[in-house]
């Protein structure tokens, strides 16, 4: 016995249910489900408690409900979360969580994520750095809400926190095999036992591959590759837990995942007016992308993307972790420190126009993409008397990000942006033309007609576009580089007083101190520049002498033109562009929460919390005009919480009903947004969320059957706010649409159901079944909130049947996903270059705004959710 005592003491926070819940000689009820309200322990406070006690927003998935909802990483679970989104956009590196919609997209390395992400204690500082196969999971809490006083600067929105199996003394061996469609195929192998009287070890490995879920046409090439979103990875994780002495233990984890896989193709879902420009120089390849619908409007539903580039993606990301606890009797208390480090990084390829013309890309030759390394310390000092539960702790980071950033330009620019500066030109003048560019760009001026003094030509047959005018260069235009070191630390404590048998107070403070330094170098490339500078010395008329040719005139370059030979990744202004900033804050987390036990079934609580997000730094060539910003700077975000909820527990402990109203106000709320050349965060002044979350375990009469379910209702709204209130007042155009509207990726209903059978079937076989499905009203998936990227209310739901025997040697699964094949859009964009939304961009609308439908040109795209798949699982266990 004496190591399952010890094991019982060091690990119960690890437990799903119970305080022994690991598979060791001697306890029969190991591998046990709950079987009632009581068994649902969560350490949402660093400590083990019930979830009735808690008195916060908890989501607690156990390890049955995550299998049979067929979760491996984190957005397979938002089908059993109310209220949460998961959505991927260029590459699978750009994961991005939301909670009661507040959350930020992933696509800038310079941003921190909104919901934190803590995998065995370990914070992971981007979504997409936790973004991979969980292995063997015990179980996941997500707790909604600011959590910045015990999990740290960047949880504004919420936390996941990911706990993992241990390792046990008690030998075993498992094996998965997994087929299904698309080609899917898997496997893994997980083995835990002792190494010696004190030392128990464990380790998985797996690897999974699959086909992808797109077909492309590739236009122009070079591109090979007719699929897309394909799935290609394997990840290896090894434990020891060492329990030198009665009073300590000490868990040591090293991981390594490495993919290499083909994502993120887009598809249409609006196609604008230069579909006809992209055909013509496709041709005769194929259309380059999919035809109009009538009117301009939107086209039917398809997985067919058009990309003459590939899309290759490299994801490594490796850590070591140790934790130690050591009791301390003399202090009824406990010391943990968790220590870590990690290193991720990224590298990808991608079609920049989504079409199957040879326009812009970026190339896979180690210049496009960004890691993350970091290095944690963790103490806790944890200790109970009658009437206190007391916490203090300290943590310190120190972190690394870079990003490497690259364009190239394809075969097609030049004629591109050709067809585009001549798009209005009528036929008697020659029209559109893919070969006028150099009529913008050549230093001594370019003509028009006195007939139509603001169409701007070469005129047909008389001036052609002079040689010695600059184009731009097929090849790679420019190469940036930025590196970010920062360090934070942080003291912290949390503290609960009983201060009847009934009522409880609870104080937390975390005094934060954050520190960054941005170093870049913005550079262009061979002779990439030279057009923009042609047109901005075209652009003052007043030095241009009249033309001999008569019914013609000298003109400089208008200022529409300049801003398309002048967009970020042309402009000479970046060219050798060193970047040096540096910034440290400090702020005061916390949170007050009172909680009253009515009776053994009722709890109330009241509760404020507030949270920080900190300020960083736009990896990115982000400009105003055609001058480059001085400062890539963004403010930190902080949010004020308010919640009123009641924790019920009915029918003999075998149900929980929890009903929570919250109040949230984000301050400088950082939104990242697309400004179709570059992503860059804009602080929004305000931010309000405010709604109602419900949660519901049941543990029913028949035996085996339970069902887990929640409700969230949010109004998740921006405040009323003009160009005055941004960090920059030109954005307000592209952002127009967001005073006083609804978030983005913020439904108003959200419901999820989990239904979970699971019983002896006689005969040595047992068997079950589980349900499982979300339902989300519509939302919009842009920052911007244009109307085109809408996604209407729609269902998934996942399904799996399990038959094995008795003693779970041998288990069969039969199981879907997205088993109605539901036809939804994660995030929807407008096209690169593609024409144009905010058409008017110095006049309101009569609303306000900067958009008129009736006068959007552009061209939208979609990342799409994943189709049905379905397959078989064969599992093993000795």
């Amino acid at each position: 016995m004496r190591h399952t005592n010890r094991y019982l003491r060091t690990t119960v926070s690890a437990a799903v249910v119970g305080a022994a819940v690991f598979g060791f000689a001697g306890i029969a009820a190991a591998q046990e489900a709950p079987t009632s309200v009581d068994d649902i322990i969560v350490t949402a406070q660093k400590r083990e408690q019930s979830l009735q006690d808690v008195p916060i927003v908890v989501t607690t998935l156990s390890q049955e409900v995550l299998d049979g909802a067929g979760v491996q990483d984190i957005k397979d679970l938002q089908i059993l979360t109310p209220g949460m989104t998961v959505t991927s956009t260029q590459s699978e590196a750009s994961t991005t969580v939301r909670i009661r919609g507040a959350g930020t997209v992933g696509d800038n390395p310079g941003l921190e994520s909104s919901v934190g992400v803590v995998i065995d204690g370990v914070y992971r500082s981007r979504n997409s750095v936790g973004f991979g196969d969980l292995g063997e999971l015990s179980r996941i809490e997500v707790l909604k809400g600011p959590q910045g006083t015990l999990f740290g600067k960047n949880t504004s929105a919420g936390v996941i926190n990911i706990i993992t199996e241990r390792p046990s003394f008690d030998p075993s061996v498992s094996a998965e095999l997994t087929a299904g469609n698309y080609g899917a195929m898997g496997g893994s192998v997980s083995a835990t036992g002792p190494l010696s009287d004190i030392i128990a070890g464990r380790i998985f490995v797996a690897h999974r591959e699959r086909d992808g879920f797109y077909d492309v046409n590739v236009g122009d090439g070079p591109r090979t590759l007719t699929e897309d979103n394909t799935q290609d990875y394997w990840t290896g994780r090894g434990q020891l837990l060492i329990l030198p002495s009665a009073e300590v233990s000490i868990r040591l984890i090293a991981d390594y995942t490495k993919r290499d896989e083909f994502c993120c193709s887009a598809v249409q879902t609006r196609v604008g007016p230069t579909q006809a420009f992209i055909a013509a120089l496709a041709a005769p390849n194929g259309p380059g992308q999919r035809p109009p619908g009538a009117g301009f409007g939107t086209v039917p539903f398809s997985r067919t993307a058009y990309s003459n580039r590939e899309t290759p993606q490299e994801i490594e990301d490796m850590g070591l972790s140790a934790e130690a606890t050591i009791d301390l009797p003399s202090l009824n208390a406990t010391l943990t420190s968790q220590t870590s480090w990690r290193d991720w990084s990224f590298q990808q390829g991608m079609d920049l126009d989504y079409t199957g013309a040879d326009i812009l890309h970026r190339e896979n030759d180690g210049s496009n993409g960004y890691g993350v390394d970091n290095l944690t310390q963790e103490f806790r000092l944890a200790g109970t008397t009658d009437k206190f539960d007391w916490l203090v702790g300290l943590f310190a980071t120190k972190e690394g990000v870079y990003r490497d950033d690259s364009y190239s330009y394809g075969a097609d620019y030049n004629g591109f942006a050709s067809f585009l500066l001549t798009a209005t030109l009528p036929a008697a003048v020659g029209g559109p033309s893919p070969s006028r560019l150099g009529c913008f760009t050549n230093p001594q001026g370019f003509l028009v007609t006195a007939a139509a003094p603001n169409t701007p030509l070469c005129v047909v047959g008389a001036v052609a576009p002079s040689a010695a005018a600059p184009t731009f260069a097929a090849g790679k235009a420019y190469e940036d580089h930025y590196s970010q070191r920062s360090e934070s630390v942080a003291l912290f404590t949390n503290n609960t007083w009983r201060v009847t048998e009934a009522f409880d107070l609870n104080l937390g403070l975390r005094y934060t101190y954050d520190s960054k330094r941005l170093l870049g170098v913005q550079d262009n490339l061979g002779s990439n520049g030279a057009a923009c500078g042609g047109a901005l010395a075209n652009q003052n008329p007043a030095n241009r002498a009249p033309s001999a040719i008569p019914g013609t005139v000298n003109v400089g370059t208008p200022a529409a033109a300049v801003g398309l030979l002048c967009l970020p990744w042309s402009n000479p202004l970046y060219d050798n562009r060193r970047i040096q900033e540096k910034f440290s804050d400090t702020d005061i987390s916390g949170t007050f929460k009172g909680s009253y036990r009515f009776n053994d079934a009722v709890m109330a609580y009241a509760s404020y919390a507030r949270g920080y997000k900190g300020a960083g730094y736009n990896m990115d060539r982000v400009q105003t005009g055609v001058t480059p910003d001085a400062s890539l700077f963004f403010d930190a975000e902080t949010v004020d919480s308010y919640e009123l909820g009641v924790k019920t527990t009915l029918f003999n402990r075998s149900m929980l009903l929890n009903l929570t109203y919250f109040d949230q106000k984000f301050e400088n709320f950082q939104l990242n947004t697309f400004l179709g050349t570059a992503f860059v965060v804009e602080s929004i002044p305000e931010l309000t969320s405010r709604g109602v979350d419900a949660d519901m375990v049941w543990f029913t009469p028949v035996e085996g059957l339970m069902f887990q379910g929640g409700v969230t209702y949010t109004d998740a709204k921006y405040n009323d706010f003009t160009a005055a209130d941004l960090s920059n007042p030109a954005r307000f155009p592209a952002l127009s649409l967001l005073p006083g509207a609804r978030a983005s990726f913020a439904p108003e209903w959200s419901l999820t159901g989990a239904l979970a059978f699971d019983r002896s079937l006689g005969g040595g076989l047992r068997g079950g079944f589980n349900l499982s499905a979300k339902y989300s009203t519509d939302y919009n998936t842009g920052s911007d909130l244009l109307p085109y990227k809408d996604q209407e209310a729609f269902t998934v739901v996942n399904g799996r049947i399990t038959i094995g025997s008795e003693d779970e040697r041998w288990t069969i699964d039969v199981w879907g996903q997205n088993l109605l094949q539901e036809e939804y859009t994660q995030v929807g964009f407008a096209a690169p270059l593609q024409g144009t939304a905010f058409t008017n961009t110095t006049t309101p609308q009569a609303d306000g705004t900067y958009y008129n439908i009736a006068t959007d040109t552009a061209t939208y795209n979609a990342y799409l959710g994943a189709p049905r798949t379905w397959g078989v699982t064969l599992k093993v266990k000795y």
